[in-house]
This record gives structure tokens, sequence and C-alpha cells, in this order.
């Protein structure tokens, strides 16, 4: 009988180009992989990432939603017809800006809302704005809360950097039922105050300087609305006081028009009430 002598050196040899081949060929059949991010395919990702504005790059921050949570809010501004002033709702508002009265400031960190003296009035006002209204479920309905029920706040972080020449009043912030403003943060420069029904109740700042950065927190619950001012512990001011149908406000809300400024020669764009908010945040108990 014939025997056969198997060279275990020749076994691995082969075994090895085998290994090498079958590797060579997986890598040319396998689809390429970049390093490059995937090119838009029209499939859209379900759970996206979300990155903070200030983690971005400044020349991809344009949208004032990338710098403020705007989901539950709409913008009324200082454009489109009399008494019935152009209003941009969830979700056109998350990639929505309009140059000069509502944009992200140069350094990307805030938003500018500004409202010219000659600006666009709604039917129950006077005056120009360009200012959020709250909000809820994802900014398709009004809110609407009462003072007596639940606990409600409302901080911001925001400068006034400019007031109309003649008449420089503007209102950034407040407080409103269906009817009328509960409670509002206004600067009638250089004094800035908290007013309720049309009179001063706390001056704030008797001095303020425009650009100056300051803080107000509202927190609403038992039929008080306490104000907190900068880093006060106790509330500044404190409001007794029963509502119902309310719901925040912030922005510009310019206290002149063209009638107040006196001259024709000041009633146009270049006169104007703008604040620029840094953060705003709303909380519901």
């Amino acid at each position: 009988m014939r025997s056969f002598y198997l060279n275990p050196l020749s076994l691995i040899a082969k075994a090895s180009i085998l290994l090498v081949f079958m590797a060579i060929i997986i890598r040319f059949a396998s689809p390429k992989v970049s390093n490059e991010k995937t090119k838009q395919t029209g499939v859209i990702d379900a759970n996206p990432t979300v990155i903070p504005a200030s983690l971005l790059p400044l020349a991809q921050v344009i949208y004032p939603s990338q710098v403020l949570n705007l989901t539950n809010w709409k913008i009324t501004l200082p454009t489109g017809f009399s008494g019935n002033p152009t209003e941009i709702k969830q979700p056109e508002l998350t990639t929505y800006n309009i140059n000069p009265w509502f944009i992200v400031v140069p350094e990307g960190n805030a938003v500018r809302f500004r409202a010219a003296v000659n600006g666009t009035t709604t039917s129950g006002s006077d005056y120009p704005r360009s200012e959020l209204r709250e909000m809820v479920g994802n900014g398709n309905t009004k809110a609407s809360w009462s003072s007596r029920e639940g606990v409600h706040i409302m901080f911001l972080d925001q400068a006034i950097t400019t007031v109309p020449k003649v008449k420089p009043g503007i209102v950034a912030g407040q407080v409103h039922d269906s009817d009328k403003d509960i409670i509002v943060i206004r600067l009638d420069y250089p004094n800035l105050h908290i007013r309720v029904d049309k009179k001063n109740v706390y001056t704030l700042d008797p001095d303020y300087k425009l650009g100056k950065r300051f803080k107000v927190k509202f927190v609403v619950s038992d039929s008080r609305t306490n104000v907190y001012y900068n880093n006060s512990t106790a509330p500044v001011y404190t409001l007794n006081k029963k509502y119902s149908d309310a719901y925040f406000k912030i922005g510009a809300y310019t206290q002149s028009n063209c009638s107040k400024e006196d001259s024709p020669s000041l009633c146009n764009g270049d006169n104007y009430g703008e604040v620029v908010v840094y953060q705003v945040t709303v909380t519901h108990q």
C-alpha cells in the first residue's frame, strides 16, 4: 500500500495563502466607508443630534431658534398690514429670521428684537412690536394658565440696547391675560421699572445704561406674582392679584409711534426700540 506524507509546514503555508486571498476579496467587495459626513439621502433622521449654539461655528448660528428655545412661542413682527401684523408660528419659526427685526446678534450668543416707530401694529395697540407670545403643544396652541393654580416661572437674561428718540419707552417682558398686561418690565429711559396698571410700582434701576445686561424672573403661584431682579434671593416686588387666561411675552414692544415722535423726519426705520435676549426659560408646575 502506498503511503502519503503531509508536510505540516506546507499545509500552514497553503492556509495562509487562502486567508490572504479571502481578505483581498472582502476588502474590494465591501462598500467604502468615508470619514466625511454622510451626504443627504432624502431620508430624515428620526432622532437628529441637536448641537447647542454655543458649540456651533459662528457662521452656522443663523436662526434665533439656535440660540433660544422657541418650541413653544410665536412671534408678532412690526411688518405686514395695519391691524394685521406678520405672525410666524411653529414649525416655520424654527428656521426663520428677518433682518433687522428678529435676528441673531453678530456674536452668535443672543437674539435681537427690534421694532421701529413706523412699524405695523396690532388692532389692539398703537405701538409696534417684535415680540414672542407663549404657546403650548409645540407651538400649536396659545398658552392659557391661571395665577391661582400651579406655579408658572419665566426667567429672562437680556439687555435693552436702543429706545426711540423722542418718547424713549419700551417694554421688555410681561405677563398678560386675555384682556391686558398684568405686569411688565419697562424702560422709560433712563428709568427701568416694574409697571402695573400703567403705573411705575417699583424702580429696578433709576439710571439704566443702554446695553446693560440684566436678569428678571417672574414666579406666579397662589395668586401672587413675584418679581426677582438680577441676583436677588427674595422678590423685589410682589403683586397680589387673581387672573386667568395668562401667558408670558418677551421681546421689544416699542412704546412710541410716528405721532409720538413729533417730527416726520423721525418716522422711519432708523428710529426704533431694541432688546437683545441672551436666555429665556419658561416652566409650569
